[in-house]
């Protein structure tokens, strides 16, 4: 059995699972502005995630490169084979 808080665990495992879903497409909800972002996960850095943001709902801020922290995110969804794909935006109209 595992010692370590629940909270430590909880957060490594949250960590390991945006690592395994390097150079996947990824949707992330934030609380903070500007709350959402979908594009490619590029890579994890500590309890970072740099994710190439295709899609943002405030255009200026798309086609960027950002860092989010992981505790900064509140629903996600990493596109994995076999599973429903994110929709293009345009692809709602």
């Amino acid at each position: 059995m595992d010692d370590r808080p629940i909270n430590e665990i909880h957060d490594e495992e949250l960590i390991n699972h945006f690592r395994e879903g390097i150079g996947s497409k990824v949707f992330v909800l934030s609380p903070s502005y500007p709350f959402m972002f979908i594009g490619e996960i590029l890579d994890v850095v500590e309890d970072m995630i740099e994710i190439a943001v295709e899609t943002t709902h405030f255009q200026p801020l798309e086609n960027r490169i950002w860092f989010i922290h992981v505790h900064n995110i509140e629903v996600f969804y990493i596109e994995r084979p076999g599973e429903p794909r994110i929709p293009e935006l345009n692809d709602m109209t």
